[in-house]
């Protein structure tokens, strides 16, 4: 068919449908272009910049010790001015403790420390940012936040949190579960052992047992020949005629 549009004829063809061929050529164009754009999202969130504090998220410690805060960060496309920083929250407050920006991988970054007891003790040669907390009191219980930004990726950020759970004392591990099943197996593998030997010298007995009883058996029979054949001499020499 043909259509007039400002006095300029335009050719475009229709299917039987009545639908035009190329506005459904513009359809599967879009479509094309919104999985390309999908597939690309799910790319970069996939492997986009993950922090994490481990597989245990929380820790007891006692009053007066010193405790590591652990987290790592990951990013599969890299990092550059990568931005971090730890926060704890202290009753809905979120107190700075330290911040820093990587430039690159493998550059350790300048620590701006804000806590007289915190240390940082991360190196971004193995993409880590842990710190240090010393000398730790009651006061110091709660959630410590992990943050970072990284740049490079349009400033995706992802965070972590761990807890810290300060006591007077350790909590006693009853072992007694463990003792009695440890008891029990040595028990077992005792009486084995023993009815091993006693297993071993019952045969070694009976095995000499079988030695003597069979050289027993051959010296009598052995000193049964021996009589046999005197008794025949014997009997020789009475048969012989003096002469």
């Amino acid at each position: 068919t043909v259509r007039q549009a400002g006095g300029v004829g335009v050719m475009a063809s229709v299917d039987s449908t009545g639908l035009s061929v190329s506005g459904r050529l513009r359809s599967g164009d879009l479509l094309h272009i919104g999985l390309i754009l999908v597939l690309l999202l799910g790319a970069w969130g996939v492997g986009g910049l993950e922090v994490s504090t481990g597989k245990v998220s929380s820790i007891e410690a006692m009053n007066g010790s010193t405790v590591l805060l652990p987290c790592t960060y990951s990013s599969c496309i890299g990092i550059k001015n990568l931005y971090f920083n730890w926060k704890y929250n202290d009753n809905g407050t979120f107190l700075k403790l330290c911040e820093a920006e990587i430039p690159t991988e493998k550059v350790e970054p300048k620590v701006h420390v804000f806590h007289e007891r915190v240390e940082f003790v991360g190196s971004s040669k193995t993409n880590n940012i842990s710190i240090l907390l010393w000398n730790i009191t009651f006061e110091d219980e709660g959630e410590y936040t992990c943050f970072a930004r990284n740049p490079k990726e349009k400033n995706r950020n992802h965070s972590a949190i761990f807890t810290l759970i300060v006591v007077d004392q350790m909590k006693e591990v009853d072992n007694t579960l463990t003792v009695i099943i440890v008891s029990v197996l040595g028990g077992v593998i005792g009486l084995v052992i023993l009815i091993m030997v006693i297993k071993a010298v019952v045969l070694h007995v009976l095995h000499k047992g079988n030695e003597k009883t069979k050289e027993c058996l051959v010296s009598s029979s052995g000193n049964d020949n021996t009589e046999n054949g005197l008794s025949g001499a014997k009997a020789d020499n009475k048969a012989t005629p003096k002469a």
